[in-house]
């Protein structure tokens, strides 16, 4: 539809209208805000003043009390917190026997952005609590239970067992006891209880777990997107989006429960599973909080009908990494993303193909960077022949250009008796129309594979290459002073790269169109990598890498077959020889010129209806 001189001052307008309205309102709401906040000042001067540290002071002697009285109910007293740390090869946990539990959690190999230890678990939102009778008829928190202080022993397979005990004169006690494995991040986590009968109603325990997972990436929306709420249900593995915080209820048994973000992972394992558990978790509204999101479950164990009791459990504190999970044989490797919704079937192509040759890679190459390109490289060269088929095709597309112009011009009113015509000629001559198209489209659960895999794998996070100071999040060489919708506040120089050679392999590829006179096909090529300057601006460099590398190949590729290899006179030849040929139909092919036929006939019946 064409647009005259008025309409588009019209349209000037009304857009500068907008505009003007959008500045006035803006203003009028800062005038408003300015002058509730000065008369909440106001009203603020006017109350007595509160001492901040005598609150916290109180706070502090309240808990105090409440932990001695809590100690006392269950036969204790006199005890002080007290801190144990133990260590292996890959982690550092600090117990407190103030519940007898995890207090930190230091993973040794993965730094922050700040060069420290990644934390798992740190402040006093973190928890492990369960409530039992206490010896006044009362009940107590484990998690507010003064044990006596840790002690620690090595064993003979050079894993380091940590105990708590407590207990009280009627010969009930309890023992938290915890197994820390060389080069291990899976804890075992064993309860030993004498007179669970009496410390518990109708042989029911209620477990109450806590966790709270900081920032740990540079990106903060990035990875509240790829934190999920993880678990295994009725033998089967599933999770939750954070979205703005939810609940999930469950009836059936569960065998652990996991908070995993972008690459890490912080989870409670029952052996013995859960016979019914919920979760609750909340999301801040912004990066503020220092935390992406804070889980609170509630989950019920069954006890053996004995005075006395072993509860096996297991605690997770690691890298969310397909290798190590896979190797516990629980089913947590599910948590690692490799394929999800309508694409989780590229999951299978992540773990079976291109994860085994990544690590290959990387054994023998230093730079991460070159391990992306020989990966591209791989991949280019398998799927090689797709790409010369598709290029074959669309010579012979060309080839046929002529004669489906003739079509064209002469069926230009009738649209269905062009279209059968065409398929005619392209069967005659031997050339499918979906030659171009289904090459393409198997390409497409390659791409898919890639985007999950350069998002979940661990082994990018940290890695440097070129400008990129971490793989695994946006390279960034220049940081805006403001945020544009849809692409950010950085440049993204790998993202740059990856719109130009997209928008030269478009511009290529539209210079060889058989037909470009439809004007949404002609500038089709063009909103495609404009799209992608949006979408890969905050994804991970080496996804853009790998497609600017990707893309490279295929524009040589593309130009390298198109000119030097397809012989576009022996292709005519061969149209040829086909035409000799006795044309066979396939069911399809059937079934499309019946259809078409069908509406041909219907079109004709009603031209002559109309005219009568």
């Amino acid at each position: 539809m064409g647009m005259d001189r008025n309409t588009v001052i019209g349209f000037i307008l009304i857009g500068a209208l907008l505009i003007g309205m959008f500045v006035i309102n803006s203003r009028s709401r800062l005038a408003y805000e300015g002058e509730q906040k000065r008369i909440a000042d106001s009203i603020a001067k006017l109350k007595p003043k509160v001492d901040s540290n005598a609150i916290k002071k109180d706070i502090a002697k309240a808990d105090s009390q409440h932990i001695a009285q809590q100690t006392a109910a269950f036969g204790g007293s006199g005890l002080q917190q007290e801190l144990t740390a133990v260590e292996n090869d890959v982690m550092k946990i600090t117990f407190s026997n103030k519940g007898g539990q995890p207090k930190t959690v230091e993973l040794k190999k993965y730094k922050t952005l700040s060069g420290q230890p990644v934390q798992l678990q740190r402040g006093d939102f973190n928890k492990i609590s369960y409530k039992i009778n206490a010896t006044d008829n009362s009940t107590a928190e484990t998690d507010n239970i003064i044990f006596s202080p840790g002690v620690v022993s090595e064993n003979a397979d050079h894993s380091k067992t940590v105990s708590f005990t407590s207990g009280d004169s009627t010969g009930r006690k309890i023992v938290h006891q915890y197994v820390i494995r060389p080069n291990d991040y899976l804890i075992d986590f064993n309860i030993s209880i004498n007179g669970a009968d009496r410390l518990f109603t109708q042989h029911n325990a209620s477990f109450l777990w806590q966790t709270e997972t900081e920032q740990v990436e540079q990106n903060y929306e990035f990875e509240k997107t790829q934190t999920h709420i993880c678990y295994v249900k009725d033998g089967k593995y599933d999770f939750e989006y954070l979205g703005n915080g939810d609940e999930k209820e469950f009836s059936k048994p569960v065998d652990w429960l996991s908070v995993k973000q972008q690459f890490f992972a912080t989870a409670l394992l029952a052996k013995n599973k859960f016979y019914g558990a919920n979760v609750v978790w909340t999301v801040p509204k912004d990066s503020s909080a220092h935390y992406i999101t804070r889980a609170v479950a509630t989950a019920n164990i069954k006890l053996p009908a004995a005075a006395n009791a072993v509860l096996p459990f297991q605690l997770y504190f690691g890298p969310s990494d397909y290798n190590v999970l896979k190797h516990y044989d629980n089913k947590m490797e599910e948590m690692v993303p490799y394929g999800s919704g309508v694409f989780a079937f590229v999951k299978y192509i992540n773990r079976h193909f291109l994860l085994p040759v990544f690590d290959f890679l990387q054994k023998y190459v230093a730079s991460m960077g070159i391990v992306i390109l020989l990966l591209t490289l791989l991949i280019r060269l398998i799927t090689s022949p797709i790409l010369y088929k598709s290029y074959l095709s669309g010579a012979k597309m060309k080839v046929l250009k002529p004669e489906v112009d003739a079509l064209k011009e002469k069926y230009k009113d009738d649209q269905q008796a062009f279209g059968m015509e065409q398929m005619k000629l392209w069967r005659s001559a031997g050339v499918s129309p979906l030659g171009g198209c289904l090459p393409a489209l198997l390409q497409i659960p390659i791409f898919m594979s890639l985007y999950y895999f350069f998002q979940s794998n661990i082994d990018l996070r940290g890695k440097s290459f070129l400008w990129a100071k971490d793989l695994a999040t946006y390279d960034s060489v220049l940081h805006l002073p403001f945020n544009i919708p849809f692409y950010g506040d950085h440049v993204s120089l790998f993202t740059l790269t990856a719109v130009i050679t997209s928008l030269l392999i478009s511009i290529y590829s539209m210079s060889n169109m058989q037909d470009n006179s439809n004007p949404v096909m002609k500038y089709m090529p063009y909103i495609f990598p404009v799209i992608l300057l949006g979408v890969f601006n905050k994804l991970p460099a080496a996804l853009t890498w790998y497609y600017t590398v990707s893309n490279t190949i295929t524009l040589l590729l593309q130009i390298i077959i198109q000119k030097y290899i397809i012989d576009h006179d022996k292709i005519m030849a061969e149209i040829n020889e086909n035409r000799k040929k006795p044309v066979k139909k396939s069911k399809l092919q059937e079934r499309m010129e019946a259809m078409q036929e069908t509406q041909k006939k219907m079109q004709e019946l009603k031209n002559k209806t109309g005219k009568k």
